[in-house]
């Protein structure tokens, strides 16, 4: 085969793949329907934006945005999308049961990063926890089953309350019809705060169970024959949602202007602004991008789903979430990525040839200037390319580098020419990550992969590379050509929502599912080297009054200092986690004695009654603390955990700020009859 008809055949295949963007728009508008899961509200503010904007226009869709009727009996979003009634709907994590019950459900993307879901109950006592639910009348919508298992998390079976159907009304609540009711952190409390009824909220996050809100899905049938149509909805949907939380104001305006019969009222505007206000701390545009979902954040979701009997142990969810091809926006980058390599592995294939044909052949002048000039354009393609270029001779020693590589790493083309691609290890890429590549090269085979490397600077960044061999004829390696580009911001985002979901967001400290996942690794620990831990329930005394009237601002410094203090006390093997509220727990390894573990808990009870000063003003808590000791009060984290609990509310009970260790007798004495579900650790992943 000549080379001029590989690169022909090279530009071909490009232009295939360039080919559907380009003919879309030629087509008429396909008409889909969204179905919403609720009725219209900020909530869905993307989508309004999305055809306000004209994006599903200019993906070649005409969409119909359907509302839900509250009182329609039986009505499912899932049930609409699964028959095709609707292509597109919004859903709740329900998903994933859904999925395992035989619907083919596929998420397309998050926009929740934190769903908004939250347990509503009236207020009776500033000592009222979850626990205080039981019994009680609660009014659940559907697809609320992240909020069962919360309270499942927490002992509180299925059975101990009284659930009953949504009327989707807040007056039922604030007439007392019922005790508590499933509700958005993002709606019901603009109007409770209006009635000024005495409420209570009880999220998930307060135990671990941080899951995705509103995602928007599809089903496998709609994938499958019309994957162009799935890619372009996305892409517009997320554009949509981008531009809606840029501008708030303005989609305000044009839902008031949109749908007037359902917002009517007065306070309207003044609901969709504290709507759209609330929705900031949930969707987390600061931190990434809308629509993100990260498959170990779905992952933890099955998991925790499955340590309450609601999904089989080890589920794994294949085929449910989608696939993004190359998005659109970096389409043109990959297909530049690609041809840059195909390009590159030309000039090194042209480069021979011409030497060649100049050495034995002795062509005529005219050809010559010919080939210069083919050399001269896929030289300037490469140059101008948004990737890094490095080609290197057989020995790895470097011989070419484009602009870009320049601007990555720092260094100039003549720092590196002559030198091997080895200036840049930083020494963190694994071994086997080398070996792997090596293997591929050596058989001439193309490698991909991620790489730690060292820029001029000393800085640390992360490539994507795509590297492979060039070879001549007679099957030696003449040059090995590689394409990369930075992907470090992305491994941020990836690490900083890993941390997210194991750390309290307002302290940083381990959240529940950490904390006990260390209890777990120390009483191994314990058992291998025979000695003790110390685990500890802290509490703080009276804070609720603290929230109530200096606001959840002073609330909240109040908690940081304690945590700061808290952790100052404790050796570098010891952890302090925050598992709700004002609830702390402590960890402490190798403790020897009952004495010294009982020692440091008196330090902290002594720390934390020490004044909180803030804008000249000072605050004064205390802390109830109970200590429970490996293996004297329990051998596993639930007997601990008991004896923990039982011992702090021995302290509450004898007049606050104080510690107490547990004592066998105390058994008989603790009043409160659901204390072994209120303990017990939610499952952590495996």
């Amino acid at each position: 085969m000549s080379l001029k008809f590989r690169v022909l055949l090279c530009f071909l295949c490009i232009a295939s793949q360039l080919s559907p963007m380009l003919s879309r728009d030629a087509h008429a508008l396909e008409k889909v329907a969204l179905q919403l899961k609720w009725t219209h509200a900020f909530q869905f503010a993307g989508y309004y934006a999305a055809q306000q904007q004209g994006y599903y226009q200019q993906a070649g869709l005409e969409v119909d945005v359907r509302e839900v009727n509250p009182q329609a009996s039986g009505f499912s979003v899932i049930d609409e999308v699964v028959s095709g009634r609707a292509q597109f709907g919004v859903g709740t994590s329900s998903l994933l049961l859904e999925r395992k019950a035989g619907k083919p459900v596929v998420a397309l993307a998050v926009i929740f990063q934190h769903s908004p879901q939250i347990l509503v109950a009236r207020k009776k006592s500033d000592l009222q926890t979850v626990h205080d639910l039981s019994g009680k009348r609660l009014m659940l919508e559907p697809q609320s089953d992240e909020l069962i298992a919360y309270l499942r998390s927490i002992g509180m079976a299925d059975a101990s309350m009284k659930t009953v159907g949504h009327s989707f009304s807040t007056q039922d609540f604030i007439e007392g019809k019922v005790d508590v009711m499933s509700a958005y952190v993002t709606n019901e409390p603009f109007y409770l705060n209006q009635s000024h009824v005495d409420y209570q909220i009880y999220t998930p996050r307060s135990v671990g169970i941080d899951f995705y809100g509103d995602n928007l899905f599809t089903t496998e049938q709609e994938i499958k024959q019309h994957p162009e149509r799935v890619q372009a909805f996305r892409e517009a949907s997320l554009r949509g949602w981008e531009y809606a939380m840029a501008h708030p104001a303005e989609i305000i305006a044009l839902i008031l202007r949109n749908y007037p019969q359902r917002f009517a009222s007065p306070q309207a505007q003044a609901a969709l602004q504290f709507e759209a206000q609330q929705m900031q701390a949930l969707l987390r545009t600061d931190l990434v991008a809308i629509g993100y979902m990260h498959p170990g954040r779905w992952r933890h979701i099955a998991e925790t789903y499955a340590s309450i009997g609601m999904l089989p142990e080890g589920y794994t969810s294949d085929g449910f979430l989608y696939q993004v091809p190359q998005e659109r926006n970096n389409q043109l980058v990959y297909v530049w990525i690609s041809l840059t390599l195909l390009i590159a592995v030309a000039i090194a294939t042209l480069a021979l040839y011409i030497y060649r044909v100049n050495r034995r052949l002795a062509k005529s002048m005219q050809e010559f200037k010919d080939q210069s000039l083919r050399l001269k354009l896929l030289s300037m393609a490469v140059e101008n390319s948004p990737a890094s270029v490095l080609i290197t001779g057989p020995d790895t020693r470097i011989e070419y580098v484009n602009p870009q590589f320049s601007k990555e790493t720092g260094y100039s083309a003549d720092e590196v020419f002559g030198k091997t691609p080895k200036l840049l290890q930083s020494g963190m890429t694994s071994p086997h990550t080398y070996a792997s590549m090596w293997a591929n090269l050596n058989q001439g085979k193309l490698w991909s992969g991620e790489l730690i490397n060292r820029r001029k600077s000393g800085q640390i960044y992360w490539e994507e590379a795509l590297i492979a061999p060039v070879r001549n004829q007679q099957g030696e390696t003449t040059h090995f050509v590689a394409v990369k580009r930075d992907i470090t911001e992305r491994k941020r985002v990836d690490e900083k929502l890993a941390h997210m979901a194991h750390h309290d967001s307002l302290t940083n400290l381990p959240n529940r599912v950490l904390f006990f996942e260390r209890v777990q690794y120390g009483l191994v620990l314990a058992r291998r080297q025979q000695s003790q831990l110390a685990l500890m329930f802290i509490d703080l005394d009276r804070f609720k009054p603290i929230n109530d009237n200096y606001g959840h601002a002073v609330g909240d410094a109040i908690l940081q200092e304690a945590a700061r203090r808290m952790s100052e006390l404790l050796r570098e093997s010891d952890t302090i986690g925050r598992i709700g509220g004002d609830e702390f727990v402590g960890l402490m390894m190798d403790v020897g004695s009952v004495a010294i573990a009982e020692q440091l808990a008196t330090k902290i009870c002594h720390a934390l009654s020490l004044p909180f000063d803030f804008a000249g003003v000072q605050h004064e808590i205390t802390a109830s603390i109970g200590v429970a000791l490996y293996p004297y009060h329990g051998e596993d984290e639930r007997s601990l955990s008991r004896a923990a609990d039982i011992a702090m509310y021995h302290a509450k009970a004898g007049g606050r700020n104080a510690v107490r260790v547990f004592e066998t007798h105390m058994k008989d004495n603790y009043l409160l009859a659901d204390t072994e579900t209120r303990i017990l650790p939610v499952a952590s992943p495996q």
